[in-house]
């Protein structure tokens, strides 16, 4: 299988000397690195795959890591193999640990408008700018491994302030409520292990080799976990590109990049530079844009696609011009080609552009899917249903049985 791959490619899959960063640009293969070293690992380095933990960062990617695995791997054991979110993991820990945080196993992980509704009732308003706000700094302490005390010192303003008061409430009613939030899936494992050795010592020796996927993604406490856990030893491999640094806003640090560095002197950085996604023409523009970015690493993308065809920037007057100008261009483009509607594709940048292409697709019955947009969990009967089974399981869920209560609404 290892002849599939190119040099650096294969590279990266066979050293296990110590701790490796590859450097992997867009579409360089990256995933098919961190699949072929888990089957590397187990069939060639004799380790079992329950020592072996791939984290990546959306449960969509860890589906598929694990469908290529279970093909790479056709007919062995993966038993005991964890592949999985940073979350998930973090939720598997906390289940396993829960007592020595004080918690009971069974305790509920709230979603995003429970803990909103969490700080409302502290705050005592519906000013719901103010509340996303609180929500977002405290996020931001916790994702930066920031206790309520440690941000009630280093809080500058009054706003800050505040919400530093309403941390360490909120904090007091999840534990009172037997609740965590999202992140406290990360922020209570790293505590945990910083309290309790044994816990440490016991998920080292569960957990022998890393793999960390999107790792410029990382944040403050994230990257804790990760050293945490790597220990001494610094049996890892993490896969990341500087150049795809895109979630700063939600506290990832891409000079996590940089840092390992500075904290593993024996740490090997290997570059994926060939592109099997695009033709020569996307990456010299690409490359063309990402020159201007601070480097941490450098690195040139290149391809034997071929050169491929022009490309074309359109200005538009207004988001409807701009809307319609693709719905002209997608149906010119089908009728003198004969292809089909499922043929194209209109990516933009945030969920909030997709109505004005709604609006022009359906006025021309273009039949369409939204990938995306919002998430079935956040539907209102989807939550009255699981804050029932919340309750089951966790008594103590206040929110869940305020919710459970209440509806459907009583005569």
């Amino acid at each position: 299988m290892l002849n599939t791959l190119n040099s650096p490619q294969r590279e990266a899959v066979k050293y296990l000397d110590g701790p490796l960063l590859v450097l992997a640009g867009a579409g360089s293969g990256k995933t098919r690195v961190i699949t072929q070293k888990i089957s590397y690992l187990i069939d060639e380095a004799g380790y079992s795959p329950k020592e072996i933990a791939a984290i990546t960062f959306t449960n969509k990617a860890a589906r598929e890591m694990q469908e290529r695995v279970g093909k790479l791997m056709q007919g062995k054991s993966t038993k005991g193999l964890t592949i999985a979110t940073f979350h998930s993991l973090g939720l598997q820990m906390l289940r396993a640990e829960a007592g020595l945080l004080g918690y009971k196993p069974k305790f509920s992980v709230y979603g995003s408008s429970d803990c909103f509704n969490t700080i409302a009732r502290i705050l005592a308003t519906t000013d719901k700018q103010l509340l996303y706000k609180t929500q977002s700094q405290i996020s931001a302490w916790k994702n930066a491994f920031i206790n309520p005390d440690q941000a009630m010192a280093i809080a500058d303003e009054e706003l800050t302030h505040a919400a530093a008061k309403v941390y360490q409430l909120y904090q007091q009613s999840l534990k009172a409520y037997q609740a965590v939030d999202f992140d406290d899936l990360i922020k209570l494992p790293v505590e945990l292990f910083e309290l309790h050795e044994v816990a440490l010592n016991k998920w080292q020796r569960k957990l022998q080799y890393l793999l960390v996927d999107e790792y410029q993604d990382t944040n403050a406490c994230q990257y804790k976990l990760i050293k945490m856990l790597t220990g001494v030893r610094g049996q890892f491999t993490a896969v990341g590109d500087d150049d795809q640094a895109i979630y700063g806003w939600r506290g990832a640090d891409v000079q996590n990049l940089h840092q390992l560095t500075t904290d593993f002197s024996k740490l090997k950085v290997i570059k994926l530079e060939q592109n099997y996604r695009s033709t020569i023409r996307i990456l010299r523009a690409a490359n063309a844009v990402i020159s201007n970015n601070p480097k941490l690493f450098d690195k040139k993308l290149w391809s034997d696609l071929g050169t491929g065809d022009l490309i074309q920037v359109t200005a538009a007057l207004s988001e409807e011009a701009e809307a319609e100008s693709v719905i002209m261009k997608l149906q010119a483009h089908k009728f003198e080609n004969r292809t089909k509607f499922l043929d194209y594709a209109i990516l933009y940048r945030g969920n909030h552009q997709a109505r004005i292409f709604e609006q022009y697709l359906r006025n021309h019955k273009i039949p369409y899917t939204v990938s995306g947009g919002q998430s079935n969990f956040e539907k209102a009967e989807i939550k009255d249903l699981i804050s029932y089974l919340r309750l089951i399981t966790n008594e103590d869920d206040d929110p869940a049985f305020i919710r459970a209560a209440t509806t459907p609404k009583k005569a």
